[in-house]
């Protein structure tokens, strides 16, 4: 294998791992406050009611 093609085989590879980890990074649970929690969960089922109208 030529030098430029380590090169470019090396630096895919640490394209792959850093979006891998930027992922991970930015993959964390929402703080949501018991209000929002609590808002959330009643549009929610709102929602649920009215697709069981509609259906």
């Amino acid at each position: 294998m030529t030098t430029i093609g380590i090169i470019f085989t090396v630096l895919t590879f640490i394209m792959i791992i850093g979006g891998l980890l930027s992922l991970i990074k930015s993959a964390r649970k929402f703080n949501l406050t018991k209000q929002q929690l609590k808002d959330i969960k009643q549009r929610n089922a709102e929602l649920d009611q009215e697709d069981k109208q509609q259906h």
